[in-house]
């Protein structure tokens, strides 16, 4: 059972950031052939929350949480994220679950956005998100807007 935190970025080690900066790269950098620019500047913005699953060292699962003021209004789940090594053991859904109880935690009354890979729109469907937009290209990927439909 991986052990989880949510800490604000200010919060954050530098093997914790370090491992992060490299799970995501390793995923939509090199996995899924995007080349962007994932240091966004967003993850040391205002109130930004970084979610995190931990076993023996290694980041298992990892999402950010953006915080609405900064947002139009939203709370954003963003960067979702489960490593190669833990898939197909449900530790996405669980990253799912917590990530919208963090956002309703933090900002409690508050609407959750995501940009959904458009093949991931049914997962996420699945977790109470619905489109609210039709699909556009990010990074050379089809995705869709999604808004939280039912309470975390």
């Amino acid at each position: 059972m991986p052990a989880w935190t949510c800490k604000p970025h200010a919060e954050l080690t530098t093997a914790e950031l370090y491992a992060i900066l490299r799970l995501r790269s390793e995923v939509f950098v090199v996995e899924q052939h995007c080349v962007f620019l994932d240091m966004d500047d967003k993850d040391l913005q205002g109130q930004t929350e970084h979610l995190m699953a931990w076993k023996d060292g290694a980041l298992l699962a990892y999402c950010r949480l953006l915080e609405p003021a900064l947002n139009d209004g939203r709370a954003i789940i963003g960067r979702v994220i489960t490593a190669p090594a833990a898939r197909g053991t449900g530790l996405g859904h669980e990253l799912m679950r917590r990530a919208k109880q963090e956002a309703q935690r933090l900002w409690p009354d508050q609407p959750v956005y995501l940009g959904a890979q458009a093949r991931l729109k049914n997962y996420y469907g699945g977790h109470g998100f619905v489109p609210v937009t039709d699909e556009y290209m990010e990074d050379g990927i089809p995705h869709v807007g999604m808004l939280l439909q039912e309470a975390a």
